[in-house]
């Protein structure tokens, strides 16, 4: 097994794209890299469940990013719906409270899937939490929501990588930091505030990297999701 692809098991590719096709035919060109996939709000609208088992069948582990966020008895009936599919990984909005999410964990840790909370959007700075009644600093909020989550039992969160550092130390080594707003220094920032490259995110403490256009924009995603490493 090669350096790359160990490193590649820390990726999850974002299918953020317009059409089932286009996401089963970057699947099928990633398939046996080893990272993992994401499938966001854009595509399960447009699929719903109904690739999962096309993604699992080309070995894939898949993170369903839906942000759900809704009273507590709505989303853990939900999360109920979801475990049932293949995916192996889902997310919650840690705005929606305790409550919500230790329901929300007990279900997805008695199918076995993992469960991990949406702190500070990565297209969000300082400069817009105050408009949302946030009068603290990022970094405060972001620690805040992501104790309620490790308390309320989620396994992770969602998280800058400028984040990683302090939250390793506030939430201990298990505890897993999934990462958005990558981007390798080839490429543009795009609508994400708070970014770093790959090496720098692992480095900060990152556990798995969210990687969307920089690979799945790319001519070839494959040779693009081996540059990440560059």
């Amino acid at each position: 097994m090669t350096d790359s692809f160990n490193r590649n098991e820390k990726v999850i590719v974002a299918l953020d794209v317009d059409t089932k096709e286009k996401a089963l035919s970057l699947a099928q060109e990633l398939a046996g890299s080893g990272c993992w996939l994401k499938v966001g709000l854009e595509l399960y609208a447009l699929s719903g469940l109904s690739l999962i088992e096309e993604f699992k069948k080309l070995g894939f582990q898949i993170f369903l990013d839906l942000k759900l966020h809704d009273i507590p008895t709505t989303v853990e009936k939900t999360m109920r719906v979801l475990t049932a599919s293949g995916v192996d990984m889902i997310n919650v909005h840690c705005g929606g409270g305790y409550e919500m999410m230790a329901r929300s964990s007990e279900v997805c840790h008695r199918a076995g899937k993992k469960l991990i909370g949406v702190t500070v959007l990565t297209s969000m700075g300082g400069q817009e939490l105050p408009a949302i009644g946030v009068n603290d600093s990022t970094d405060e909020q972001v620690v805040r929501l992501a104790k309620l989550a490790q308390k309320a039992a989620l396994d992770g969160v969602v998280s800058s990588a400028r984040e990683a550092k302090i939250l390793r130390q506030e939430c201990g080594p298990e505890f897993l930091l999934i990462t958005p707003g990558i981007r390798p220094e080839w490429s543009g920032k795009n609508d994400q505030v708070r970014v770093l490259t790959p090496e720098k995110a692992l480095e900060a403490g990152s556990s798995y990297l969210v990687v969307g256009r920089p690979v799945t924009l790319a001519e070839n995603p494959r040779e693009a999701l081996e540059k990440l490493w560059d």
